[in-house]
């Protein structure tokens, strides 16, 4: 079994650099009547960052787990819980059928830019046809973690290129308490996508690329195609033992395999149909269906124009608009033919020559 290689990480900040970064918080003046209080909350911070209280509360896993002893954060038990409902939930044939369309832009009119996004716009497009459809429409605005206090998704930290069965679905690597990672938005989209029995991606195209927000959620959702669901198996993260349980065979579970998508990608410059296709090949990997030709869109809104006057140039583009509407109606009968198990899966049966 390969040795987990080490040496990279530096040492823990000494107490001076933690102080310095831990009042950067309380930069405003007006925090200045409670500097006393300041101090003794940094020494509780600092104790649970020197000691590595990762997960301060915890529970026995239980029986289901493979060290049924083994102390696991309850917050991400709750998440496996809420998991779990919502899947029993997507499978239950009398439910309605239920779309989550994500807007991908960084952009809105409650942060720097002052207005919103074309993307939001075609979003809300998407969604009225979605609605007409008599399906129920989720709508994922991922600009506000731009926008909205305390609203964030952290970085994947690449469990998964150490041993697929380090990389825990849901991603157990947040809430980090001792490093002040606590709140992640991951914990609730998990749930919205698991929820969901088709997806909508609609996104702009911010230099050849997804915007950073998009990006962040797709990486963090690594975790959904082969991630472990028993963390107990690998004692947190313990390498050598993800290591070793991968040596021996990992069988990678597409955890959100089956449902059904579609991707609309705009630009003005350049890089539109990389991303689309980028976009399409991450879904279909996860083992998402595509739901078809008219399901996939990469178009040009003012193509080399000026920004200052692109949503007039959207609102003169009716085709767009309406090639929009086709992508969320293809999702959308898709997802009928999901729910009533006529949807035709071309060598959906076939297994990957490759194991991962």
């Amino acid at each position: 079994m390969t040795e987990p290689r080490t040496g990279q990480a530096p040492d823990k900040l000494d107490r001076h650099t933690f102080g310095e970064r831990f009042r950067v918080n309380f930069y405003d003046p007006a925090f200045a009547v409670e500097q006393d209080a300041i101090a003794r909350l940094e020494a509780i911070a600092w104790d649970a960052y020197h000691e590595g209280r990762k997960s301060p509360v915890t529970a026995k896993a239980g029986p289901d787990f493979a060290d049924p002893d083994y102390d696991l954060s309850i917050e991400w038990l709750a998440t496996r819980e809420k998991l779990k409902l919502a899947q029993e939930h997507w499978a239950e044939p009398d439910t309605r059928g239920k779309v989550l369309l994500v807007n991908g832009s960084s952009r809105n009119d409650g942060t720097c830019p002052g207005e919103i996004s074309k993307t939001w716009r075609m979003a809300k497009i998407a969604r009225e046809q979605v609605e007409a459809a008599g399906l129920e429409a989720d709508m994922l605005d991922l600009s506000l973690v731009t926008s909205e206090y305390g609203r964030n998704i952290h970085p994947c930290k690449g469990c998964a290129s150490t041993a697929m069965p380090l990389c825990h679905w849901p991603c157990s690597c947040y809430p980090n308490h001792s490093l002040a990672q606590a709140a992640d938005w991951m914990d609730e989209i998990y749930q919205r996508w698991v929820a969901a029995h088709g997806v909508i991606l609609i996104a702009p195209t911010y230099w050849y690329q997804s915007p950073t927000p998009l990006k962040a959620m797709i990486d963090r959702l690594v975790c959904a195609d082969g991630g472990n669901p028993d963390p107990s198996s690998t004692h947190g993260k313990k390498a050598a033992e993800a290591k070793a349980i991968e040596e021996k065979g990992w069988d990678y579970p597409k955890h959100l395999a089956g449902r059904v998508y579609g991707v609309a990608v705009h630009g003005d410059v350049a890089g539109i149909e990389s991303q689309r296709r980028n976009l399409s090949d991450w879904l279909d990997w996860m083992g998402l269906i595509d739901a078809g030709h008219f399901s996939h869109l990469d178009r040009y809104i003012g193509y080399y124009e000026p920004y200052f006057n692109s949503h007039e140039t959207l609102d003169r583009d009716q085709a767009v608009q309406e090639e929009i509407r086709n992508v969320a109606r293809a999702v959308s009968q898709a997802v009928v033919q999901l729910r009533a198990g006529t949807l035709s899966r071309p060598g959906g049966q076939l297994k990957p020559a490759r194991a991962k």
